[in-house]
């Protein structure tokens, strides 16, 4: 743990606070900075402040930093499905976690990002705005500024990025298309799973249509309206569509299956610095066509 102290300076005044925090070299971004304020390692004059408290200039500044693991660029394989100054779309392939989450030393997608651009937002996830899970494939939007990363962050916040997935689901849809609204939250039995049976419940809204029934399986086109963890996993298993290889919300190793067949096939948005629609596609990854092409046999 690292401890920076000074004074604000006067031209300082009028600023808010994390936003004076995050130009302080030990610190470097907007998310770290609201992080550490809201966490109480922010003091002025010996006292915690909101990230909206305007400074005056000429307090005494205190700051806890964290001793961040360093990240290093790692080249991986992935497909960059999209690319400009300011952002990329790539395509996540499944098995590769989002970012380093313990000692081991296997590699993330975060460090694949560095190697390629990636920066904003948080140092170990450096220009990641929205995730997937592990063993879900497909298309991730990641920002190579600050600014991208603010801008992208604000989108997704605002529901301005559309995002579609493909799902093979066990089960028959009893309609074409339907909307889950059900609260998601960490189970209150179980901490490693989310579930609608929690203590913090956040809303959570799912939209589906059936793009093929396929006997006792139907492929079905998803939209996240949110993201909560686990969202589309949770909400189908919660209509008694659990999603085929799923091992922990769904059917573990159906049609051979290894992981979840769940693959973000398309993103849709509009710029965020020239307004210009960006829209990109995703191929289902092999062992997911042939897992289809299996469940087409059968039906």
């Amino acid at each position: 743990m690292a401890r920076h102290r000074s004074r604000v300076p006067e031209s300082a005044a009028g600023r808010r606070l994390d936003a004076f925090v995050a130009e302080l070299p030990e610190v470097g971004t907007r998310a770290l900075a609201g992080r550490l304020v809201t966490g109480g390692a922010v003091l002025v004059d010996g006292e915690a402040r909101p990230k909206s408290h305007r400074l005056a200039g000429g307090e005494a500044l205190e700051v806890e930093i964290p001793a961040e693991r360093a990240l290093a660029p790692r080249e991986l394989d992935l497909r960059v499905a999209y690319e400009d100054e300011h952002l990329l779309v790539v395509d996540k392939p499944a098995g590769i976690v989002m970012h380093p989450s313990g000692p081991e030393e296997r590699a993330t997608l975060a460090q694949g990002l560095l190697a390629l651009g990636a920066a904003g937002g948080d140092r170990e996830r450096p220009g990641i705005v929205h995730r997937l899970d592990r063993d879900t494939s497909g298309l991730l939007v990641v920002a190579r500024s600050e600014e991208a990363y603010e801008r992208l962050t604000e989108a997704i916040r605002e529901r301005r990025v559309e995002r579609r997935y493909l799902a093979l689901v066990r089960g028959e849809p009893r309609s074409r298309t339907g909307r889950i609204t059900a609260p998601i939250g960490r189970d209150r039995h179980d901490r490693t799973r989310h579930s609608l049976d929690t203590e913090t419940p956040r809303d959570a809204v799912t939209w589906f249509e059936v793009r093929e029934r396929l006997g006792e399986r139907a492929l079905l086109e998803v939209r996240l309206e949110t993201g909560r963890t686990h969202q589309i996993r949770v909400h189908l298993e919660a209509i008694g569509l659990p999603v085929s290889g799923d091992p922990v919300y769904g059917v573990p190793r159906d049609l051979g299956l290894e992981r979840q067949f769940l693959h973000a096939h398309r993103v849709r948005f509009d710029h965020p610095f020239t307004g210009v629609t960006v829209e990109v596609e995703a191929a289902l990854p092999a062992e997911l066509l042939a897992a289809l092409e299996q469940a087409r046999a059968k039906a």
